[in-house]
């Protein structure tokens, strides 16, 4: 697999802010992996996003020795793949742990952050209702962490951050700035402390604090959305 060592060969679409991206260049930084970042408008899709990814039209595109990949967690496990000799390992070596990691990572693609999404859409009842299934879902979370094999680790992924750890770390920035700008606490210490301290564990990685998003950024581009959603509301 030696094409695959050649970094000079890997490049990536998208913009900062999304924590789509956000995940690809975690893995990238972990791995060491030299790449172009490739800056995407996010208002005016380029000819080369809509060309590389026809089908969904979104970040990130993941380009390696002419091939692209789309899809955040498809890019993240290929990544682990075709540099599996490169460390961390981002997936376990058992098949049951791995069949595990790829579950909880779908859960937060599949339950966890359609319900944190939704917060920004509504308001009364309706978010009220989306607040409880957040809150369900990290307490999922928080379980995951004190029950499964990597009880008493310091990540999703046992000593050194995994599949599951990037999966909720890319959004994590959003996440928090979202609690910020619906006033609301979705991750309580007190309730989830498990979680709760991974999540700052998380955020002060070495590693890690140049790839994630811009907190005022992010607070930024929520706010207007909330706003742009609120204005659209009956009676507001």
């Amino acid at each position: 697999m030696e094409a695959c060592r050649e970094e000079s060969q890997v490049k990536l679409l998208g913009w900062r802010r999304s924590p789509y991206v956000t995940r690809v260049r975690i893995a990238l930084a972990l791995k060491g992996i030299d790449y172009e970042f490739i800056l995407e408008d996010s208002e005016n899709k380029s000819q080369l996003l809509l060309q590389s990814n026809p089908i969904h039209k979104k970040v990130p595109v993941f380009f390696h020795n002419g091939k692209t990949l789309s899809e955040s967690t498809i890019i993240l496990e290929y990544i682990e793949e075709a540099w599996e000799t490169k460390a961390p390992n981002l997936m376990p070596k058992h098949p049951y742990d791995r069949a595990l990691a790829r579950f909880w990572a779908a859960f937060v693609d599949d339950k966890l952050l359609p319900s944190v999404w939704g917060l920004l859409k509504w308001q009364g009842e309706e978010q009220q209702k989306a607040v409880k299934e957040s809150l369900a879902n990290f307490s999922l979370l928080e379980e995951a962490l004190r029950t499964s094999s990597c009880s008493g680790k310091a990540y999703f992924g046992g000593d050194e951050i995994g599949l599951v750890d990037i999966a909720l770390g890319g959004p994590l920035v959003h996440i928090k700035n979202l609690e910020k700008v619906i006033n609301i606490v979705l991750v309580d210490p007190v309730k989830l402390p498990l979680l709760s301290a991974w999540m700052a564990r998380f955020s002060e990685t070495d590693e890690l604090k140049r790839i994630l998003p811009d907190p005022a950024d992010v607070f930024e581009y929520l706010s207007a959305k909330r706003a742009k959603v609120m204005s659209t509301l009956p009676g507001i």
